[in-house]
């Protein structure tokens, strides 16, 4: 048999090139499951940070928004004289009075841009809206509530709203308010039903919000979605102020005084004896729509922590400015109660309400119009025009 012999150099070529495959192999392979391992180690570390920046940010929300139990019933307002004479929405109010505190269910607690930016905000708008009343929303947020700079003065927007309806008619509004507020950040929600007798309580709520999250905000216009705010002036008006800083007593609006509680039970605004002992009303401005001052704000917030809710926000608030020892002052440019217009003339000249700083009330439409008209640069009024007390 013949024998052949491989060259020595080959064969030690041969071999070296597959020690060298076998190591490749396998620094490839380890290197391979090294970035894994670290690729694997990445992925649970940003998840575990994520889910404790989460945690962070759900403890720090369900501290205050969500830790509040639900508010029972005080039943012993069963006792209350007469009390199953009353109507039923009375007996509600008296039964639920002494619930303060409700889970948000929309938050924006950087609305302001925190508690000490909040003084760059030069007109807070805190508008009363029920959930379905979307149409009002959308045609402020186009016209006299759109959040700008006017003369370099911020104005911010916030709606202030309750729970409507029931069952699936309560859950398709509140997931209109979550989609409105997704688009536009402007909306503060509570789980509470959002009534006319809830109104006192919707003021509350947003005060507290306002004294942790808005603080220092310079000036308030709190009012209805239906008025016809004319923020422009609104701005002009509490620029010119001597103190022009929010730091002053202000309260302003259509003041009403020397009244007292409706006893008339068809009226709106009933408020029997069981509810409100007292016969007269402390003096007070529409609750259609007022300017007040950051200071006034706080001190109104201060004084309801000790005086027990009424149904009647406007006169709720006058409540607390009379504890204080202040008082809400008349101002003529807002007509809560309407603005008287000469017969045979158009009602809806915007002539008649270049100058007014508050009108009610105005549907979506004519609202969306009179805006834009007394915004155009080109309205020419002539002195005709006068502004006339409401008769």
């Amino acid at each position: 048999m013949k024998i052949t012999y491989v060259k020595k150099p080959l064969f030690l070529m041969l071999a070296a090139l597959g020690v060298l495959m076998l190591h490749l192999y396998k620094d490839t392979n380890n290197s391979q499951h090294d970035d894994i391992r670290f690729q694997k180690k990445k992925f649970q570390a940003g998840v575990e940070s994520e889910a404790k920046e989460t945690h962070s940010q759900a403890t720090k929300v369900n501290s205050y928004v969500y830790s509040w139990p639900k508010c029972e019933r005080n039943m012993s307002a069963a006792n209350i004289s007469d009390f199953n004479t009353l109507p039923g929405h009375i007996k509600d109010f008296l039964y639920y009075r002494h619930c303060r505190h409700f889970p948000m269910l929309l938050d924006i607690p950087n609305k302001c841009g925190g508690p000490e930016k909040s003084s760059d905000v030069f007109l807070l708008l805190v508008i009363k809206s029920s959930p379905g009343n979307y149409e009002r929303r959308e045609v402020l947020r186009n016209t006299w509530a759109k959040e700008r700079q006017h003369n370099g003065l911020r104005i911010q927007r916030i709606f202030i709203s309750g729970i409507s309806g029931s069952g699936q008619e309560a859950q398709r509004l509140n997931r209109l308010l979550q989609v409105e507020h997704k688009l536009y950040n402007d909306i503060l929600q509570w789980d509470f039903t959002d009534s006319f007798f809830n109104l006192t309580l919707k003021q509350i709520l947003f005060l507290e919000w306002a004294d942790r999250n808005c603080p220092n905000a310079r000036f308030h216009f709190n009012g209805d979605d239906d008025v016809f705010a004319h923020t422009s002036n609104m701005v002009e008006y509490l620029h010119d102020l001597p103190d022009n800083d929010g730091s002053k007593h202000l309260f302003i609006g259509h003041l009403i005084q020397n009244v007292g509680p409706i006893r008339s039970p068809g009226s709106k605004y009933y408020v029997p004896v069981q509810v409100e002992e007292s016969d007269s009303y402390p003096p007070y401005c529409g609750g259609g729509g007022f300017l007040l001052s950051g200071y006034t704000v706080s001190v109104i917030y201060d004084m309801s922590k000790s005086i027990r809710l009424l149904p009647i926000d406007d006169v709720y608030m006058g409540m607390c400015l009379a504890k204080a020892g202040l008082r809400p002052e008349s101002h003529t440019l807002v007509k809560t109660a309407g603005l008287y217009i000469p017969s045979k003339v158009d009602e809806y000249d915007p002539c008649f309400y270049r100058e007014v700083l508050l009108v009610h009330r105005f549907l979506p439409g004519q609202m969306f119009l009179m805006w834009h008209q007394i915004e155009n640069p080109n309205l020419h009024c002539s002195s005709s025009f006068k502004i006339h007390e409401t008769q």
